[in-house]
């Protein structure tokens, strides 16, 4: 019996796929804060970038939320949540890990996006 286990055991691990393996890799690289990663929040109708996060980063994604974690310190992070809805979409891209400071953590915001109301000046 427990030969026939090993053998399912071993023929599911040859049936996966090397981009799999690679891709589980990169993903708990990333979450041990191991890669440098930059997240583009775009919203879809106006074509705008709302803000960028680049960092030592950790994302997890679900539903209508995307939640940022980043490693600003030692044994020190960062909670960021963002509302995500049916406009607005998000990438992320792996910037690599050369010359980069370990606790570099930067939001750049759209600043067009922080005008709510219009000023009407009249004589």
């Amino acid at each position: 019996m427990t030969c026939v286990i090993i053998s399912i055991m071993l023929i599911s691990l040859c049936g996966c796929r090397q981009a799999d393996r690679v891709s589980w890799n990169i993903s708990k690289e990333a979450d041990s804060f191991n890669s440098y990663r930059r997240v583009t929040v775009i919203d879809c109708i106006t074509n705008d970038t709302l803000f960028v996060v680049e960092g030592w980063i950790s994302i997890q994604g679900g539903g209508s939320e995307l939640t940022i974690i980043a490693e600003v310190g030692n044994n020190q992070y960062q909670k960021h949540l963002i509302g995500l809805s049916d406009n607005v979409s998000y990438t992320v891209e792996d910037l690599g890990t050369e010359n980069v400071n370990k606790y570099k953590f930067n939001i750049y915001y759209n600043p067009k996006m922080w005008n709510p109301f219009g000023i009407n000046v009249t004589d």
